[in-house]
């Protein structure tokens, strides 16, 4: 059904595309919130993506990597707009992007160690964070949309994720607890 509307889009069939915009948007926008870390540039971001997605859409070679192609496009706006503000805002909004769920006691204290942890990542490292576990592509397909090696994709993610790791144990030891001798 995807291939059909990208070629009905490209054709310059505007329902077309809107069914492809709509269907995309709300993970667009999550992917961009979570690289940008602030809801605005987000914002701003996807509708720069879906603008360019548009123009540039009668150029797409391989209709198969639609997907693929508009996160490029994504990360590539996204980049755009934390270049223009200079200074990303240093908060991570994860409880909006994540389903509504119960809140169970832990798991408002693991979100934050997991906020301070994303924040503490390399902009290229928590892009590659995002569209592995996030967006789910694999690294082949992370290092399409970034335009890198496979093997620099896997690294990104090697090191996010043990940075990530190395953060959250940091955030275990508490100071109390290394004070009387114990390891948490």
């Amino acid at each position: 059904m995807t291939r059909a509307l990208v070629e009905a889009a490209q054709s310059g069939d505007h329902s077309a595309f809107e069914a492809l915009a709509a269907a995309r948007v709300d993970r667009l926008c999550a992917v961009a919130r979570l690289i940008l870390r602030d809801s605005q540039l987000a914002e701003d971001a996807v509708q720069e993506t879906l603008i360019k997605t548009w123009q540039q859409l009668p150029r797409l070679r391989d209709i198969d990597k639609f997907d693929a192609w508009v996160h490029r496009m994504l990360i590539n706006a996204c980049a755009d707009q934390g270049r223009s503000r200079r200074r990303i805002s240093q908060h991570v909004d994860l409880a909006r992007v994540a389903a509504a769920t119960a809140d169970v006691s832990g798991a408002a204290a693991d979100r934050d160690q997991l906020e301070r942890g994303f924040g503490r990542l390399k902009p290229e490292h928590r892009v590659a964070v995002v569209l592995r576990y996030y967006a789910g592509f694999n690294a082949d397909e992370i290092a399409e949309i970034l335009r890198i090696p496979t093997g620099t994709a896997k690294s990104r993610i090697h090191y996010a994720t043990e940075a990530l790791r190395a953060a959250l144990d940091a955030d275990v030891r508490s100071p109390v607890a290394l004070v009387e001798g114990r390891t948490a």
